[in-house]
């Protein structure tokens, strides 16, 4: 699918026990929804996104959202990657001189 594999664990559940402790088992139908988790070092969830099965993930969407994960853990929070960040674009400094003035700072249109 990747080449070089996937940089990161995945799991199958054909039981439904892990989908059912994360909400996404559907008992009746006897599948799970789409469910995507991105859970931290710490065993933190992240982030999550949960599809009904005809729609499909964009697998480049839950890469970049990983790797801007990684940099706020990197940073140790003293860098956020705003809406559509891409690896090598600039962050935002978070703390209370940026509150209100975000669209000052950074402005997606203005970017690339």
């Amino acid at each position: 699918m990747v080449e070089g594999g996937i940089p990161f664990h995945m799991a199958s559940d054909t039981g439904g026990d892990i989908g059912t402790l994360y909400g996404v088992y559907n008992e009746e139908a006897g599948v799970e929804m789409r469910g995507r988790f991105i859970i931290d070092p710490d065993g933190v969830i992240q982030a999550m996104e949960v599809l009904t099965p005809p729609v499909g993930r964009k697998f480049a969407e839950t890469v970049r959202q990983i790797q801007a994960y990684q940099l706020v853990r990197k940073t140790k929070g003293a860098e956020a990657t705003p809406a559509g960040w891409e690896p090598g674009d600039e962050t935002l400094k978070p703390g209370a001189n940026l509150v209100g003035k975000v669209w000052e700072v950074w402005n997606p249109k203005m970017e690339k």
